[in-house]
């Protein structure tokens, strides 16, 4: 799915209600907020700290989709064009940095 349809899709969704879209400064509260728990997810998974046996277990797909959701709210509220966000930062990597770790 390209990132316009999720972009598309995320607008349509939003756009039943009046509240719209959140403040960008409110959206990177929430941004904050996801990450974290995609964080902690991936620490009980990979880290030190392991879940309590009485903590439900997690979803760290939920979790994942959870920021891209609310990175495509920002997007949408400040009306970024992420395909085109994609592209630049791609660009970057293919010349920017196309050297600076050891290939296979």
């Amino acid at each position: 799915m390209a990132l316009k349809s999720i972009q598309k899709d995320v607008n349509e969704w939003i756009s039943q209600y009046k509240l719209g879209y959140f403040k960008p400064l409110e959206n990177l509260a929430r941004l904050t907020e996801e990450v974290g728990e995609a964080a902690r997810e991936l620490n009980h998974i990979f880290g030190p700290k392991k879940k309590k046996v009485t903590e439900a277990k997690g979803d760290l797909e939920e979790e994942l989709g959870d920021v891209i959701y609310t990175v495509v709210c920002i997007a949408n509220s400040l009306e970024i064009d992420l395909d085109k966000s994609w592209s630049k930062v791609m660009k970057k990597l293919n010349t920017r940095d196309k050297n600076r770790w050891e290939r296979k």
